[in-house]
């Protein structure tokens, strides 16, 4: 069997180039804030989740093409290996559960590159520009309100001293 020649996945074609640079800066954007913060999945990570995906879901596409499969299969299947990717940063920790945000992340970041691979360059810089925003944009709300930092959202109190706290007769 020949392999398959499509301008989306030859390197020498400026489809190919434009793609992965859009992973790349999308992944970088995202990386960036969370690496700044200090939290799992940094620049890296991310770029590498948003750029695997991103050839996943183009050859996908391309093998696909032509032959009557169904190219969602292959989404399918990133969703999967991501959710299990994603669950592997969520820890319990004295009680505390801890990285989902993180988890969500990597999820947001496998569908940005999902959007690149399947065309949909434009959307994908969108959804990272959107989910930079709501990272910072909640964690100024959270800092403004007081409301926002009850519970497990408390911040700078060990999940213990924050238990003994809440019992009767504590001040």
């Amino acid at each position: 069997m020949e392999p398959l020649t499509m301008p989306l996945f030859d390197p020498y074609t400026p489809i190919f180039w434009q793609r992965i640079a859009v992973a790349l800066i999308c992944g970088g954007i995202i990386g960036l804030e969370r690496q700044l913060r200090g939290k799992p999945a940094g620049i890296r990570t991310s770029i590498l989740i948003c750029l695997g995906t991103e050839v996943f879901v183009a050859l996908g596409a391309l093998i696909t093409e032509g032959t009557g499969a169904d190219p969602s299969r292959v989404v399918g299947q990133v969703v999967t290996g991501i959710g299990f990717l994603g669950a592997g940063v969520i820890m319990a920790k004295e009680g505390l559960v801890q990285g989902v945000t993180s988890a969500a992340v990597i999820w947001m970041l496998a569908a940005i590159g999902s959007a690149i691979g399947l065309g949909y360059e434009h959307g994908g810089v969108v959804l990272a520009v959107l989910t930079v925003g709501v990272l910072t944009g909640v964690e100024l709300l959270e800092t403004s309100f007081f409301m926002l930092r009850e519970g497990v959202h408390t911040p700078h109190l060990p999940f213990r001293q924050r238990r003994e706290d809440e019992k009767p007769g504590h001040k």
